[in-house]
């Protein structure tokens, strides 16, 4: 909602107001469900924010992003000390553009990412006054493509992959072409002659973001999207190269949406679905993930790098809300601490792909220049800790 102003200078303000923030302020709003409202919808009118207002502190975390790396902060925030922090699933891209938005209390401290910030995110963050933006990789992830167990074991290449679910593909005069395919025999002859189906998140995830790469980022760096004589794709060519079928054959749902699950796991005819790791893992017994270039997406290989699919996982981070929002110093000392995302840690157990210690190493030293220290616990310290403590607040928005 946007602040009008009054007889009084006001600074205006959108206001974000949900049942987890107030049960901060009420214990009777702690087991309500949690959903995003408007503030009209509470008071019924406007409100006019002053500076004061503005500048207010919050007395506890706030986070917003992916909804890929939510489970992973909210186990970290149920071992920290301190009051709950506010933990909200909004996509990657809708996490960053309100973190970027400034430095007031309705602005998280922490943006949750399923991939890196782009450039012109950080541009909006400086141009808005918030200062340093620390990256912090927590681990990795991966984007993978799953059949059902019900039919034969597929594999595919990603040029193969491109050729069933990419809009624009390379005509062989050299020019491009809308994509023709319509059976998956027209991409691969050993695959039967049905029609191409593909299930995957909507196009604002950071998850359909991974999927483009998979099947885009080695073909963009050639012709036809590369003009003769320049070393990259104008900015339309590289759109074109990474836009995926609007014909129906992709059909978007949710982020990790089970309902895909089920749709790609029963499926009387080959349908393919786009999952996280963690989602494959939780549904192992019903689909199976197809290797890309002969490299399955096995907890190894994605830890290595090698499989095509891997994406890393970040928080952004407000440097100069370390010393500030009461408990953001303890909980990313909590999520960087070896028993947490080491490789006997309990975000391990809880589908993080970790990183190689040398990794961790370097993101420690960069947090401990910032006056963070990892916390010093085992794995069976820490998940040994008491299970009573109230956990963390979680909302979700719309957008996954």
């Amino acid at each position: 909602m946007e602040a009008l102003s009054s007889a009084k200078p006001h600074r205006l303000i959108r206001f974000t107001i949900t049942f987890a923030h107030l049960a901060h302020l009420h214990p009777e709003f702690s087991y309500m469900t949690r959903k995003i409202i408007p503030l009209s919808a509470i008071i019924g009118g406007s409100l006019i924010a002053t500076s004061s207002l503005a500048d207010f502190q919050r007395g506890y975390v706030s986070m917003m992003g992916s909804s890929t790396v939510v489970p992973f902060v909210k186990a970290a925030a149920n071992r920290t000390k301190g009051k709950p922090p506010l933990i909200q699933a909004s996509g990657t891209g809708g996490g960053i553009k309100l973190f970027c938005e400034g430095t007031g209390a309705e602005s998280p401290d922490i943006a949750i990412a399923s991939r890196a910030m782009k450039t012109k995110e950080r541009d909006e963050c400086q141009r808005n006054g918030v200062g340093k933006v620390l990256e912090l990789k927590i681990g990795y992830d991966a984007v993978i493509l799953a059949q059902s167990r019900k039919g034969d074991a597929w594999t595919l290449t990603d040029k193969e992959a491109r050729l069933a679910f990419a809009k624009w593909l390379a005509a062989r005069n050299g020019q491009m072409e809308l994509n023709s395919n319509r059976n998956w025999d027209d991409v691969k002859r050993s695959l039967p002659g049905t029609p191409i189906e593909l299930l995957g998140p909507p196009n604002t995830s950071a998850t359909h973001d991974a999927f483009v790469d998979l099947i885009s980022d080695l073909e963009c760096k050639g012709p036809p999207w590369v003009p003769a004589g320049a070393r990259e794709p104008t900015a339309d060519m590289l759109r074109k190269c990474r836009s995926v079928r609007e014909d129906g054959v992709y059909k978007e749902g949710r982020e990790n949406d089970e309902t895909h699950v089920a749709r790609v796991a029963d499926a009387t005819s080959p349908k393919l679905g786009v999952f996280g790791y963690k989602m494959m893992v939780d549904n192992a017994s019903k689909l199976r993930a197809i290797p890309i270039n002969g490299v399955e997406p096995t907890y190894e290989n994605i830890s290595s790098n090698a499989y095509l699919g891997t994406r890393p996982l970040y928080l952004y981070v407000k440097s100069n809300n370390i010393g500030r929002t009461p408990g953001l110093r303890e909980f990313l000392g909590e999520i960087t601490s070896e028993s947490a995302w080491g490789d006997k840690g309990y975000l391990k157990t809880a589908g993080l792909i970790t990183m190689p210690a040398s990794e961790r190493a370097a993101y420690a030293a960069k947090l401990k220049d910032e006056g963070v220290s990892s916390a010093i616990s085992s794995p069976s310290t820490s998940s040994a800790k008491s299970t009573a403590k109230k956990p963390a607040s979680s909302t979700k928005s719309k957008k996954k």
